[in-house]
């Protein structure tokens, strides 16, 4: 019997982004959908109430206890049977407010990445590991997406039950609506010259993205080796200024904010990510799909994607190592078809169509509502 439930995030994009056919599907099977997010304010037409709840992005900052505040007098007042949170802060600023609560609703955490490990700094690690470790008695079910995050859930019972999905589904219909020649015409608009081996990274600019590295790293590489990095964030205006200090503004492309990044894995010749840890990135999938050979750093996320051979991995921020990977894909182009005919086979596992049933069922669709025990199994 179908129940209600609250879906949680930090912000309207993540939503829009990876869980509209979640909520279509909760909906479908008769449940009543409440999302509660933050940020710029987008439409999400597949809830029945959306709340605006104003997260700000550092973990410690004094205005999101109000923020948990919020929630848990809307869960209180709702009573929803289910409540299924995503991203680090707000999950952790969901469940606050239910410790304790012996009335409180079964609480899925969907992890999308922990953002920590054990070559965290030890400040932070003991932060976000504290963080989790107090919410874990109210968290009923984690689902995690990479083996090392796995391993922590595991290690620290950070859950009543683990359980493990793959991703939450890539739609690849957008990016095969794009053809080859769409994506020479925008490499030509870009002014990207025939003769040039063009990396692409689609990510939000940030520490943890690290994209300063790749500008950096692209100086010890042939003349025709060239970026393209769209996104925006909070260290892109420092990313251009590097670019421009080092002389590499004409070999680095900043198109912004893109609604769909389908036209740059077709104008590009190969995919690259610097990033320090990961959950399972989009961007590294919808690359395989396109056929791109990708350069990844050896981190979670990247090594569940890319382990079995159909990618390259090299040490965090080991800039010799990349520029040989890259160098070596630029020699040999035999094996750079290779490689991204090896990870499109591999990702179609991981299109939407195969993981959303997975998800749902570890999601427990078929939970009888009223059943609100906080001990209350959910399948996995």
């Amino acid at each position: 019997m179908p129940g209600k439930l609250l879906y949680t995030a930090s912000t309207y994009s993540h939503i829009a982004n990876f869980h509209l056919p979640y909520l279509r599907a909760f909906r479908e099977a008769g449940w009543t959908v409440h999302v509660a997010c933050g940020g710029t304010a987008m439409a999400l037409p597949e809830a029945d109430r959306v709340v605006d709840v104003p997260f700000a992005k550092r973990m410690t900052a004094p205005e999101n206890l109000g923020c948990a505040r919020r929630l848990g007098e809307l869960m209180k007042c709702e009573a929803y049977d289910l409540v299924i949170t995503h991203t680090s802060l707000a999950a952790f600023f969901t469940r606050l407010p239910l410790l304790g609560r012996k009335d409180r609703p079964r609480v899925i955490n969907t992890v999308h990445g922990y953002l920590f490990d054990d070559d965290t700094t030890a400040p932070k690690r003991q932060i976000l590991l504290a963080a989790e470790r107090l919410t874990a008695p109210c968290t009923d079910l984690v689902l995690v997406m990479n083996r090392a995050d796995e391993a922590l859930a595991r290690r620290y019972r950070l859950g009543g039950e683990i359980g493990f999905i793959p991703g939450m589904g890539v739609p690849y219909g957008r990016l095969d609506a794009v053809s080859e020649t769409d994506g020479r015409t925008y490499r030509r608009e870009l002014g990207i010259p025939d003769t040039a081996f063009l990396m692409v990274y689609a990510a939000e600019f940030s520490r943890r993205k690290h994209q300063a590295f790749l500008i950096q790293a692209l100086r010890g590489l042939p003349e025709r080796a060239m970026l393209l990095l769209p996104g925006e964030g909070a260290e892109r205006g420092a990313c251009r200024a590097l670019a421009e200090e080092l002389g590499l503004a004409e070999r680095v492309r900043f198109p912004g904010q893109l609604g769909d990044p389908s036209l740059c894995y077709r104008a590009a010749d190969c995919a690259v990510s610097s990033s320090r840890s990961e959950g399972l990135p989009f961007n590294i999938m919808e690359a395989m799909h396109a056929g791109l050979p990708v350069v990844a750093s050896d981190v979670k996320g990247h090594q569940d994607l890319l382990g079995d051979g159909c990618g390259l991995l090299y040490p965090y921020d080991d800039r010799a190592a990349f520029q040989k990977t890259v160098t070596l894909l630029m020699d040999s182009p035999g094996e750079a078809m290779r490689l991204g005919l090896a990870a499109a086979g591999a990702a179609e596992r991981l299109r939407l169509e195969a993981v959303l049933p997975q998800v749902l069922e570890a999601y427990g669709l078929i939970v009888p509502a009223g059943t609100r025990e906080p001990s209350g199994s959910v399948r996995t």
